[in-house]
């Protein structure tokens, strides 16, 4: 019995002529770059999300870059990052010469709150990067009108939570990463909604910015050889497309195998006193990128030990905050700023997750934390 965070193999061979298939009609066009097969999965994807349009790009980190290029932010202008966090969120602001201002998160969710973020507000903040961390909403009403209340644009990461529903006080339900300006995701392979490679979208409502994104993506022109901004190369190519497309129809599916998985771990693993599990905001779906726990920072390394004899993996995400890693380091940024970020970083670890899981695997990996425990 193999065990594997993410069973992609497995996933693949339940739909295995349905993707073939996908990969030879693109083979037979010889269409590879743009085209049919890129253009139906982009509307495929924007009816899913409900927003008016979506621009494929190369990967998620491309499509983050590209949609703070489009909103023509100036040098040293700020964008407000949670600091727990894969590296990409901050790494295009650094890249654009933007400054990346980092803040804590909410120890339960761990998503940005609006009370972290509105001490970081100054003249020079220009815009807002919710992270919906490891499947969830962030709590996007009071970010919005925190947003606009000091004309700030919303560019959401939505590369772990595609398909999680925020739900208004109102109870008007949107899909995560059609609620600010823009929206950004990635297909990496691993992900609820993967490629077989590297791929990535944007998403917004925008006629004119919608424009300007596909310019951006493609060498920033507006027909071929006619070059309007400074753009770069960032394409979704046709064969991921047909991938995808197959895969969209599934992902509803994949959402709620994972949820399953999450309930079983839920029900399995409550009563175990040193683990925390993880928390259901009331206006969020969640679609379960990850299952994360938290327990005591004393007993997590020896967790994963214990756990990696059983041949069970588990992964940290994230060993370092991001104001900690060198590539952002700032002797002016005092560690006290971040009680919750710093707590999560020694004390998270995540169990496998995926749509393959059955009852008698979720079973082994919930009687060996609890073995753990005892």
């Amino acid at each position: 019995m193999e065990i594997q965070m993410v069973d992609l193999k497995n996933q693949y061979l339940k739909i295995k002529t349905e993707i073939n298939e996908a990969i030879q009609n693109v083979l037979n066009s010889s269409q590879y770059i743009k085209g049919p097969y890129v253009h139906q999965f982009e509307q495929e994807l924007s009816d899913y999300l409900n927003s008016k349009h979506v621009i494929g790009c190369g990967n998620g980190t491309d499509a983050l870059q590209i949609a703070l290029m489009a909103l023509d932010l100036k040098e040293g202008d700020e964008v407000i990052v949670p600091t727990f966090t894969y590296v990409a969120t901050a790494e295009v602001i650094a890249l654009l010469k933007l400054k990346p201002v980092m803040v804590d998160v909410d120890p339960n969710t761990f998503n940005l709150s609006v009370e972290h973020i509105k001490n970081k507000i100054t003249p020079a903040t220009k815009a807002i990067i919710p992270v919906h961390l490891f499947g969830q909403s962030a709590d996007m009403e009071s970010i919005v009108k925190l947003a606009q209340q000091n004309q700030l644009y919303i560019i959401e990461d939505n590369a772990q939570a595609i398909g999680a529903e925020y739900t208004f006080s109102n109870n008007e339900t949107m899909k995560t990463g059609t609620i600010g300006v823009i929206g950004t995701t990635s297909f990496y392979p691993s992900k609820t909604l993967g490629c077989y490679g590297d791929g990535g979208a944007i998403n917004c409502n925008d006629d004119d910015l919608a424009q300007k994104i596909r310019m951006i993506s493609n060498h920033g022109q507006s027909k071929t050889y006619y070059h309007e901004r400074i753009g770069i190369n960032s394409r979704l190519d046709a064969i991921q497309a047909a991938i995808l497309s197959v895969k969209l129809k599934y992902l509803d599916k994949y959402i709620n195998a994972r949820q399953e998985v999450a309930a079983y771990y839920d029900k399995t693993l409550a009563q175990v006193n040193e683990v925390c599990l993880p928390n259901r905001a009331d206006y969020s779906s969640h679609v379960f990128h990850q299952y994360t726990l938290k327990v005591a920072k004393n007993s997590r390394n020896e967790l994963r030990a214990f756990l990696s004899e059983k041949k069970i993996p588990t992964m940290i995400y994230y060993p370092l905050p991001l104001y900690r890693q060198k590539a952002f380091f700032d002797p002016s940024i005092d560690a006290n700023e971040f009680p919750n970020t710093n707590e999560l970083c020694d004390t998270v670890i995540s169990l496998p997750i995926h749509t393959e899981m059955n009852n008698e695997i979720l079973d082994y990996i919930s009687s060996s934390v609890k073995e753990f425990y005892r």
